[in-house]
């Protein structure tokens, strides 16, 4: 008797990438949301628009608000995250290995970083790293090297993973 893997044709296949690029996405934004917003409190989703300074009550109100719907949208990140995962296993795909799954991850979350600082900080100008100093630029600049940095070696950690499903799915 088939197993369900083989009745749907996917047994031997690779994991899908979709499932760690997902959770680094959200769980990258959960770092920046609960380290930079919550715990270091350098800056909000919306601190540098100067309709909402973080310095008034009112201010503050809305910046804690629109940060959590921020929070709201990195949760529905690590759930589509999971359901893809295991829609995958469920298919009979191949498990990942740690260095396929958490290179994938720290590459979500590398791109989660340049998306965020490109379009918040330098194109809306929404915030930057360091609301609380001003919002110097080397921050910012710094803050896109360090992702750059996430992207590139957790892309080169999935390879490394993924040149070991190879030889494993032979």
């Amino acid at each position: 008797m088939a197993s369900k893997g083989q009745q749907y044709g996917a047994v031997g296949k690779p994991p899908s990438k979709a499932g760690g690029i997902l959770f680094g996405l959200g769980l990258g934004g959960f770092a920046d949301g609960i380290v930079l917003h919550q715990i270091l409190q350098w800056h909000h989703m919306v601190s540098n628009t100067h309709d909402h300074p973080v310095d008034t009550v009112p201010g503050l109100e809305v910046n804690t608000l629109v940060d959590g719907f921020f929070h709201l949208v990195m949760w529905f990140l690590v759930l589509a995250a999971s359901v893809v995962t295991i829609s995958a296993w469920r298919q009979g795909r191949l498990a990942p290995n740690w260095s396929f799954h958490f290179g994938l991850v720290i590459a979500g979350w590398g791109i989660f970083n340049v998306v965020e600082g490109l379009v918040d900080h330098q194109l809306l100008q929404i915030h930057h790293v360091r609301d609380d100093l001003g919002g110097p630029l080397a921050w910012d600049l710094g803050f896109l090297a360090f992702s750059l940095l996430l992207t590139a070696g957790g892309w080169l950690l999935y390879r490394r993973g993924l040149a070991a499903l190879e030889i494993r799915s032979v």
